[in-house]
C-alpha cells in the first residue's frame, strides 16, 4: 500500500509539473494600446536557403504570414544580394520593428532613406515604427509627412485615424 501511495504522489507531481509548464508559455499574448504584441518573436538563428533571385519574395511571404523573425532573416539576405533594393530595406526595417529590434530597424530605415526619403511609404513605415515604440509625437509627424505626399493613401489615412482614436480615448480617460 505504501508503494502505491508513493507511486500515486509521484504521478501527481509529474502531472502537475506538465500542467504548470503549459502555464509558463513563452508566448506573450498581452497587447499594447495599439493592438500589437508587447514582446516580439525572436529572430531565428538560421532559415532555409533559397536562391538569391527568390529570397525577396520568400521574405514578403514570411512577413505576410506574420513570421516576422523569419522574414527579417530573409530580408537580411535580400539586402546582401540586392543592396540597392529599397523595398528590401523597407521590409527589413518593418520586420525588425515587429520583433521589437528598433536599433536594427533604425539602421535599415537609414539605408532606405537614401533613395526613398520622399516616398509616402517610407514615412508611413517610420511613423508606424515610432507608434510601436510608443512615441506618438514622432509617429504623428511621420504620418503627416506621408499624408502630404499621398493624401489618398488608405493605409496612411488609417494610421492617422488610429492616432486620433487613441488620442480621444486617452483624453476621455484623463477627463
Amino acid at each position: 500500500m505504501q508503494n502505491f501511495k508513493h507511486a500515486w504522489r509521484l504521478c501527481m507531481l509529474v502531472l502537475t509539473a506538465v500542467l504548470l509548464t503549459g502555464c509558463n508559455s513563452t508566448q506573450d499574448l498581452s497587447l499594447s494600446s495599439f493592438g500589437n504584441s508587447v514582446a516580439g518573436p525572436d529572430l531565428p538563428a538560421t532559415v532555409e536557403p533559397y536562391p538569391d533571385d527568390q529570397v525577396l519574395e520568400v521574405a514578403k511571404v514570411q512577413f505576410s504570414q506574420r513570421n516576422y523573425g523569419t522574414a527579417a532573416r530573409y530580408y537580411e539576405r535580400a539586402v546582401e544580394v540586392m543592396p540597392n533594393n529599397q523595398e528590401a530595406w523597407l521590409g527589413l526595417a518593418a520586420s525588425y520593428d515587429r520583433v521589437r529590434r528598433f536599433d536594427l530597424a533604425d539602421r535599415a530605415y537609414s539605408e532606405a532613406a537614401r533613395s526613398m526619403a520622399e516616398r509616402p511609404e517610407y514615412y508611413n513605415n517610420v511613423g508606424y515604427s515610432y507608434l510601436l515604440r510608443g512615441d506618438v509625437a514622432k509617429a504623428r509627424s511621420n504620418f503627416l509627412k506621408a499624408h502630404e505626399l499621398d493624401p489618398t493613401n488608405l493605409t496612411i489615412n488609417n494610421n492617422l485615424e488610429l492616432l486620433r482614436d487613441n488620442a480621444s480615448r486617452s483624453g476621455s480617460k484623463q477627463g
